[in-house]
């Protein structure tokens, strides 16, 4: 009975141990942020919505009005934010977008899109350790559902300071997110040829046409990828294709030089 009681002491004791244990760990962080939550409702969603929709239109005008009564209506809003900074980064005001970048983020740290937005913002302004963290802080979040966007756009950041390994390994991480993200497959198209490895390059660039419209890039990488591999016929298509669709595209001006050589 002695050795009994003990027993049930002794349990006791240990399970004491474990509870302090417990209780002493430090909390983990939770990376979901708003996303594991269910949304904040703002009288400023309505305003936000007519203010990207205006933007898709080209109104920037009547976006900017829309987007700045969204900020009278609710400043911490941070959607709103968000949105009204990238309005005035189209329009060349880059101070006063990144004003609001930091606001939203500010308002809400651990958003993805607010993130991703803010990180292509900063390796816009050349700014890629910031740019950088901002994108690794947006693919820490479980619950961000296009985490392919954010890679992409740190590969094209990092190919910005001449890492083309790094930036391949990012969109070679966006197109096992999602095999069919056009811009990943245009992008892995051009390094391929930047690698001489012309048939990968011709194959990326087929499924990008096979995902989204032609682009005068795209025509122009097509001549270069045909050129190199001989077709004759192949590049003369591409080449058709892009005087006829995008006349006073750069591009156009590319073709003639790699002509004269």
């Amino acid at each position: 009975m002695k050795s009994f009681a003990g027993y049930k002491r002794l349990s006791a004791m240990l399970l004491m141990v474990l509870l302090i244990g417990c209780s002493s760990q430090e909390k983990v962080a939770d990376t979901t942020g708003n996303l594991g939550l269910e949304k904040r409702t703002s009288p400023a969603k309505i305003y936000v919505e007519m203010g990207m929709a205006y933007m898709r239109d080209g109104q920037s005008a009547i976006a900017m009005q829309k987007l700045k009564k969204a900020l009278d209506v609710d400043d911490e809003f941070s959607e709103a934010h968000n949105v009204i900074a990238i309005l005035y980064e189209q329009l060349g005001e880059g101070d006063r977008a990144g004003k609001h970048y930091d606001r939203a983020v500010a308002l809400d740290e651990r958003d993805p899109f607010i993130r991703n937005a803010r990180g292509s913002y900063y390796c816009r302004r050349g700014k890629f350790e910031e740019a950088d963290l901002d994108f690794q802080r947006a693919l820490s979040n479980p619950l961000y559902p296009t985490p392919w966007v954010a890679l992409t756009n740190a590969g094209l950041c990092v190919e910005r300071t001449g890492d083309n390994a790094k930036a391949e390994n990012f969109y070679r991480r966006a197109l096992t997110a999602n095999p069919k993200y056009a811009t990943a497959l245009f992008q892995m198209a051009k390094i391929s040829l930047q690698q001489q490895k012309d048939l990968t390059a011709r194959a990326y660039l087929e499924r990008f046409h096979s995902k989204s419209k032609p682009t005068a890039a795209s025509l122009w990488l097509g001549v270069q990828i045909e050129k190199r591999m001989g077709d004759r016929t192949k590049a003369a298509e591409y080449k058709h294709n892009l005087f006829k669709d995008f006349p006073d595209a750069p591009e156009i001006q590319s073709l003639y030089e790699a002509e004269k050589r």
